[in-house]
Formats: structure tokens, C-alpha cells, sequence
């Protein structure tokens, strides 16, 4: 393949492997698609899907793969820890070797467009794709989630790129678009109160938090508009989110550009934040893949701090070292050939089968 687009689309289950199972199936059955990677998550009752191709084979599978989960997902009995706004959540079309941005946008409302006609469904676009500033970020688009959508719908500020600007109670909303390579990135707290997890999340995301009064009331700026104060991290989104079945909880975070913030300074900073909070890390998790080039800096930094010359490393021992200083093995196996997207390329097509 020489022109490379990645799509990552989220789906409203991760629970019920027949429904993981066909939607995966569904992408290997088609032509010039690869499924790399099939990630359930309970918890979130979310599953995130990671195939690569040509732009237009890559179209197809989305369509493909958003058919069998309308089919099958039905939000109005859906619950779980991670916002949503439908069944097929946001479909994002990221650049991976030969084509630009701008492809991957044409991606989206091409994807955008055929979906909200075949299903008559709304569609929104974000990010790179997005038809005005205010629905560039994806938490501004899926404000109010799928319970707040029906009201949503009726403000024609919020009428749908495309489809119909009326509530589909079985399937909400889809959110498509076009951006560079996120990496969804989950810190384990040694607690299982979620309060902790978000006063973390607060004060390092890059939106930081509201500033309050001393009764609590936001403090409102000139122009009526809540302030803020900024966080820690730039191009960090983040929010607590607990899981039960571990008994933990979780700093949830995308990083929205690991060049800005790589994945070891955001671990390293929820470690300062834990501590100052009379709680510790105990590891973390990344979701879907992540480039081997967003990892080989921890591993440099992690050998830097053992007192060892990282330049003598070879990448495979930086990865390593990554794997160990970010505890990405905590809660599942961390393995390089389904979680690193070069790896997960060059070992060639699988049977997906969802990591948990």
C-alpha cells in the first residue's frame, strides 16, 4: 500500500462479542483493508477498532463495519464510563504515509455524506474535517452526549453536517472527521475514588477547570463567559473514569499530540499529581496503537534516569525500557506486535481477535 489512511472508529459496545466479532469480520471481509487492532473495553462499554488502506478501500470498510453496528447496537439501553453520542460514536481518518490531511478530511465528509444517506442518520464532522471552528473539538460536538442529543438537534446551530436534524433514539449520532494520530492514554490510580482521578484529570488536561468563587459559583469573565484555569499539559484532553471490575480508577486522556506531550510526561506528571494526593500510579494502558515514535522517548528518558546512555540503545531496547517505565503491562499484556502500529504493520494480516 502506498497511500496510507488509518481509521480508529469507536463503537457504543464492549461487551457482547458477538456483536465485537461481526463488526470485525465485516472489516476483514473488505478488499484492500487491514484490521490491525480490535480493543473491547467493559468498563467504557466501548470498543475501539484500528484497519489501515488505500483512502477509498478504508471508506468502505467504515461504511461496511457502521452498517453491522446500527444493525446491532441499540443506545437506548446503553450505559458506560466513556461519553458517547451513538451507537457508531466518531470515526476518525488519520494520515499515515501518502496522503495529507486534507485527504483524510475528504475521507470523512465523503464517509459523512453516504453514511447519513444510507442510514439517515445525523452526521456531524470534526476536527480537521469540521465545517465551523465550533465543532473542531470533539468534546464541544458530543456535549450533552446521546441524552442530550434530541435537544441539541432542535438548535440550528447544532443542525447536522449531514442527514436529518431529527433524534434516532436506536442509533444517536455519528461524529466524523479528520486528525493527526491520538493516542488514547489511560493512567492507573492505586484508588478506587473517581473524585481523585478527576482532580488529576483537571489540573493537567489543557482546558484545566472552572474558576470558582469562594461559594462554588463559576467566576464569569467580560464577555459572560466562564473562566478558566489552564492546566499543566498542552494538547491533553481528560477526564476520571472509574472501573469497577479492577476496583481502580482511571486518568483518561487523549493526547492529541505526542511531539507536544508524550505519553511518559503525562504518566510522570499524574505520578506528581497522585503523590501530592496520597495516592500512587500503579501503570497504565494505551488504547488501540500507538507509533513506536511516540514510545522511544520514554525509553530514553527511563534508561536517562537509571543512569544508563540511551544513545548506545538499540529501538527495540527502547521500547522495551518503555514498556517497563510506563507499566503499560498493568492491567493486560502489553505486546508490541498488536499495540505499535509499525509493528502491527509489518507482521502482516491477523485474525483480530478484540485484546479484551
Amino acid at each position: 500500500m502506498k497511500r496510507i489512511v488509518e481509521c480508529v472508529p469507536n463503537f457504543s459496545e464492549g461487551r457482547d462479542r458477538t456483536v465485537i466479532d461481526a463488526i470485525a469480520e465485516a472489516v476483514k471481509a473488505t478488499a484492500g483493508v487491514r484490521l490491525l487492532n480490535v480493543e473491547p473495553d467493559g468498563d467504557y462499554h466501548r470498543s475501539v477498532f484500528t484497519f489501515v488502506g488505500e483512502p477509498e478501500a478504508v471508506v468502505e470498510a467504515a461504511l461496511v463495519a457502521a452498517g453491522e453496528a446500527l444493525s446491532r447496537i441499540d443506545m437506548r439501553r446503553h450505559t458506560g464510563g466513556h461519553p458517547r453520542m451513538g451507537a457508531m460514536d466518531v470515526v476518525p481518518f488519520v494520515p499515515v504515509a501518502g496522503v495529507s490531511m486534507a485527504d483524510c478530511a475528504a475521507c470523512a465528509r465523503d464517509f459523512g455524506r453516504r453514511l447519513a444517506e444510507r442510514e439517515d442518520l445525523p452526521v456531524y464532522l470534526y476536527e480537521e474535517a469540521a465545517t465551523n471552528p465550533r465543532r473542531k473539538n470533539l468534546a464541544d460536538v458530543r456535549a450533552g452526549q446521546y441524552e442530550g442529543l434530541p435537544e441539541k438537534l432542535k438548535d440550528p446551530d447544532w443542525k447536522p453536517d449531514f442527514g436529518p436534524d431529527e433524534f434516532r433514539p436506536r442509533s444517536g449520532a455519528v461524529i466524523a472527521g479528520a486528525r493527526k494520530f491520538l493516542i488514547a492514554y489511560n493512567v492507573n490510580l492505586a484508588t478506587d475514588d473517581v473524585s481523585v482521578a478527576n482532580e488529576i484529570a483537571f489540573t493537567l488536561r489543557e482546558s484545566g477547570r472552572l474558576k470558582r468563587d469562594a461559594n462554588g459559583e463559576k467566576i464569569l469573565g467580560p464577555d459572560g463567559k466562564a473562566l478558566r484555569i489552564p492546566g499543566r499539559l498542552k494538547c491533553v484532553k481528560g477526564l476520571g473514569v472509574p472501573m469497577p471490575e479492577k476496583g481502580i480508577v482511571q486518568v483518561s486522556m487523549n493526547l492529541t499530540d505526542f511531539d507536544v506531550t508524550p505519553p511518559h510526561a503525562a504518566f510522570e506528571a499524574c505520578r506528581e499529581e497522585a503523590e501530592k494526593l496520597g495516592t500512587r500510579v500503579t501503570g497504565s494502558e494505551v488504547v488501540g496503537l500507538v507509533p513506536e515514535a511516540a514510545l522511544l522517548p520514554a525509553g530514553r528518558f527511563y534508561l536517562e534516569r537509571d543512569g544508563r546512555p540511551p544513545v548506545e540503545a538499540t529501538a527495540a531496547e527502547l521500547l522495551e525500557r518503555a514498556v517497563e517505565g510506563l507499566g503499560l503491562s498493568d492491567l493486560y499484556p502489553f505486546e508490541p506486535a498488536e499495540k505499535v502500529v509499525e509493528h502491527c504493520i509489518a507482521a502482516g494480516p491477523k485474525n483480530a481477535e478484540p485484546d479484551r
